[in-house]
């Protein structure tokens, strides 16, 4: 008997192995297409947010129960089983330290640091942009969040750049596609943590096997930002904009940085490779008067929070999604049990038969489509999941691919089109920053998207990997990357 049976036993609860629908298949698929279509509408009334896709997604199960003909207590048993499984669990867990260690090292400085670096350079023009998109790339990777790289270049660099002559749209785009580098290749990315996660399969490994696709879009964006990146107009006081945005003290949390990088991918859990990252840099933040150990965690009985700081703001930053992943994870788990992916599956088998190339394009194609329709990226990628889990292990296709194809596809278009969250989260920042500075120029949704280009290589780049097998492995007996499909492979 496994633990979940025993438990089950000892509780009085029955596991739930199928479930009857009304609409049969589709009568299952009800509570996460209901979801889709709340999440796509709600984005182009330009209403999208994280609570609004949990009330979504909670509406959404509830009219699964009216289409269940089940016993509703076992479409209440199959629901709680899905919000039970592991990989829900993981990906919130994880969050939570990732979040707590993006906010400590802001805490320290890191992003003024980097800043004082483009001060220092002298560089104008296309090679200030070309710089901003290595920067935000090395923030992004290191925080794994590019919504905040968004934020704290658009607060700091943006200005910077168009006081020495870089283009606005282009610095902005350069902006956008450094936080979609690190969004797609950080350990601590929220985005790396569901790919790994969803596919069942480590942190570590699946960095390792994705640089290469990172690489190959970033370096031809980077050439792009340095040629085209120039012809703004100089502003006069480009010296005291600088100054005011720099402090080299603060490149000291690469080193929090580097352990964590470096004790990830030397194979060590994602949860302690974090907080070791934490324990070092609150010391370095403390000592080095960077910052206070109030800045980290302090009490205030006249808020309402009570507990206050840097680790607070990492753990609540991830509350709602935390609580999204469960509810789509569960709902993920009803079309298992009501049959739908089994029947997805089974049509885009029809399809693919055995061409592993149109596999993958498949998979490719249900990421897309999802990222281009839900503005938030994570919740585009924890929606297409089991699809692409599901698919993958059909072909024997290897976790790591899987994950790379999830995970490089939603970083990139999330960072894109104009009704993206972080997209129009910088165009907001600029909008505020233009108080600061009267002369800075508001660059639009619409003027951006065409030239955040490491995305758009990204998207590329994956889409010739699906078409021509470039990276492909597939899953050995004992989840061992193999060049060759195995014997009983479909």
């Amino acid at each position: 008997m496994s633990d979940k049976e025993a438990l089950a036993e000892a509780t009085g609860a029955k596991t739930i192995n199928q479930l009857d629908f009304r609409l049969g298949a589709f009568g299952a698929a009800v509570p996460l297409v209901f979801f889709v279509v709340w999440a796509i509408t709600i984005s182009v009334l330009q209403l999208s947010s994280e609570v609004g896709l949990v009330l979504g997604a909670v509406i959404g199960l509830t009219l699964g129960l009216l289409f269940c003909k089940s016993k509703w207590a076992d479409y209440a048993q199959g629901l709680f089983d899905g919000l039970a499984q592991p990989v829900g669990v993981i990906a919130m867990v994880a969050w939570f330290y990732a979040g707590m260690f993006a906010q400590v090292l802001q805490v320290g400085g890191l992003v003024e640091g980097l800043v004082w670096i483009g001060a220092i350079t002298g560089l104008t023009g296309g090679l200030f942009v070309a710089l901003t998109f290595l920067l935000a790339a090395t923030f992004s990777t290191a925080v794994g969040t590019g919504y905040g790289t968004t934020v704290a270049f658009c607060t700091l660099m943006f200005p910077a750049g168009v006081a020495v002559e870089a283009d606005p749209v282009m610095l902005f785009a350069a902006i956008l596609a450094g936080a979609v580098f690190g969004d797609n290749l950080a350990p601590v990315s929220d985005t790396t943590i569901v790919s790994a996660t969803t596919q069942d399969t480590d942190v570590p490994g699946v960095v390792r096997s994705r640089f290469k696709y990172s690489i190959v879009a970033a370096v031809p964006a980077m050439v792009l930002f340095a040629i085209f990146g120039g012809g703004g107009e100089a502003i006069a006081n480009q010296s005291q904009v600088m100054e005011e945005a720099t402090n080299p003290a603060g490149l000291i949390m690469l080193v929090p940085f580097a352990i964590v990088l470096i004790l990830a991918l030397s194979g060590q859990h994602l949860i302690t490779s974090l907080t070791w990252g934490i324990i070092s840099a609150i010391p370095l933040i403390v000592v080095l008067n960077l910052g206070t150990f109030g800045d980290i965690i302090r009490f205030n009985a006249e808020s309402d929070a009570i507990v206050e700081g840097a680790l607070v703001d990492g753990l609540t930053g991830y509350f709602n999604m935390a609580i999204l992943i469960l509810l789509i994870v569960a709902a993920a788990h009803l079309l298992r049990l009501g049959g739908t992916m089994e029947a997805i599956t089974r049509g885009l088998v029809k399809w693919i038969k055995n061409s592993i190339r149109k596999a993958e394009v498949s998979i490719w194609a249900i990421v897309a489509l999802l990222n281009s329709s839900i503005t938030i990226n994570t919740a585009a990628e924890i929606a297409a999941a089991p699809f692409v889990k599901e698919l993958g292990e059909k072909y024997k296709i290897h976790s790591y691919r899987r994950a790379n194809m999830l995970d490089a596809v939603t970083s990139a278009l999330g960072y894109i089109f104009p009704w993206g969250a972080p997209v129009l989260l910088g165009w907001t920042t600029i909008q505020t920053m233009q108080e600061t500075y009267e002369w800075l120029p508001i660059v639009g949704p619409t003027e951006v998207f065409p030239f955040v280009f490491q995305g758009w290589f990204l998207v590329i780049v994956m889409l010739i990997a699906a078409l021509t097998g470039w990276g492909l492995r597939y899953q050995g007996k004992n989840g061992e990357e193999l060049k060759e499909p195995p014997k009983d492979a479909t």
